[in-house]
């Protein structure tokens, strides 16, 4: 039965409460029938998400079956999680808050209201590090040979539209175009794939050689002249790849030119002379990779941050490849991972191979305080394990 306005005065009576001091509009709530735990589910958003949805952009939630699932917007990627509370929450349509209650004092207002449906937990969002490296994963499952290979003439190698990296992949659309670019992925017939390596070198030396056969400024290679010279040999498309993943496209007077990555040429090259090797001897290799970089440029170990380690405790120096792609995403395993691999690590060392771990406002600082602990050795903070690595 619907309450009267000597039922609720009763009531608050017995509840002790002074009717002066509260607002005269009275709620009475009550279960409607279809009333259920379970029907709805609570989200938590930040100003920021709010203000997507309301301007009518939608947030998606990704991950397979056996994944976490995350949520993401345009542009980011938040960790789900179920927060529960103490007190019950309740659903009501049409409820009103009190400061939008245009309330005159001389009238006492009984609402009834139907209760939709209650809720003991909500999703909470943490903004966190998209999870991408399956993509690479899934992209080097195979990788593109070139136009003679014979996988690719049959058709039966593992294809991935956008479309389908975006339903695997946990990460927003543009972290997931930004990932594309910086592991120098292509669309090939309306697919995403990574070249593999030999074939990418095999296209690069083309490029390097028609710079060196033509005498180029490395800051100025012609687009056009490129594909007319080398496209007997490989596709068109495949060479002006390449000289977008190695190079920043301008145009001057008309024509389109290339400006040649320095770092990212010296890179690949060591890549080259070290993935052949267990372990190199440092001086031997920096002599053998200088020569094998285009005439005008410069090699420099800091150009194989998070590809290659050089091991001073060994007599003569050595270094060899360890590529921070292969390690794994999740922090711990990662930091399990190096300390198999190295005891004792420099901040110098360890933090190109951590860097990317970072969450929004941490540092290398914060994540080596958490995961690892500091001693000095020879006048030199070290870090290892807080754990014992077996």
């Amino acid at each position: 039965a619907m309450r009267n306005r000597a039922e609720v005065d009763a009531t608050l009576q017995t509840a002790k409460l002074n009717p002066a001091e509260l607002l005269p509009v009275v709620h009475c709530l009550s279960f409607g029938p279809q009333a259920g735990a379970g029907e709805c589910c609570l989200l938590q958003l930040e100003p920021g998400l709010c203000a997507e949805l309301e301007a009518g952009r939608s947030l998606v939630i990704r991950g397979e079956k056996d994944e976490q699932a995350v949520l993401c917007s345009k542009d980011k990627t938040y960790d789900m999680k179920i927060a529960d509370t103490s007190n019950m929450l309740l659903f009501i349509p049409g409820c009103q808050t009190p400061e939008q209650m245009n309330v005159d004092q001389g009238s006492c207002n009984i609402i009834h209201s139907q209760i939709a449906g209650f809720s003991n937990n909500y999703w909470e969002l943490r903004r966190c590090r998209p999870k991408l490296k399956k993509l690479r994963k899934l992209l080097m499952e195979d990788p593109y040979e070139g136009p003679d290979s014979q996988k690719d003439q049959t058709l039966t190698f593992s294809k991935y539209t956008t479309e389908d990296l975006l339903s695997l992949i946990q990460a927003s659309e543009e972290e997931i175009v930004h990932q594309l670019q910086a592991i120098d992925a292509c669309k090939i017939q309306g697919y995403w794939r990574i070249l593999e390596f030999d074939y990418a070198m095999k296209l690069l030396n083309h490029v390097i050689q028609l710079i060196d056969a033509e005498s180029w400024s490395l800051s100025k290679v012609p687009l056009r002249t490129c594909l007319e010279e080398l496209g007997s040999l490989e596709p068109t498309e495949m060479i002006e790849h390449i000289l977008l993943s190695y190079g920043r496209k301008y145009v001057d007077d008309g024509e389109v030119y290339f400006e040649m990555h320095e770092d990212k040429i010296c890179r690949v090259l060591a890549q080259m002379l070290l993935q052949n090797a267990v372990k190199f001897n440092l001086s031997e290799f920096q002599q053998v990779w200088q020569q094998s970089v285009p005439e005008g440029m410069t090699t420099r170990l800091d150009q194989l941050k998070g590809l290659a380690l050089v091991d001073k405790s060994s007599r003569p120096e050595t270094i060899f490849l360890l590529k921070v792609e292969d390690l794994p995403e999740d922090n711990q395993e990662r930091f399990n991972s190096l300390f198999s691999i190295r005891e004792k690590w420099t901040e110098v060392d360890i933090t190109p191979y951590i860097q990317d771990l970072c969450a929004e406002k941490q540092t290398v600082g914060t994540l080596l305080t958490k995961y690892a602990r500091s001693s000095m050795q020879n006048g030199v903070k070290v870090y290892n394990s807080r754990r014992p690595i077996s």
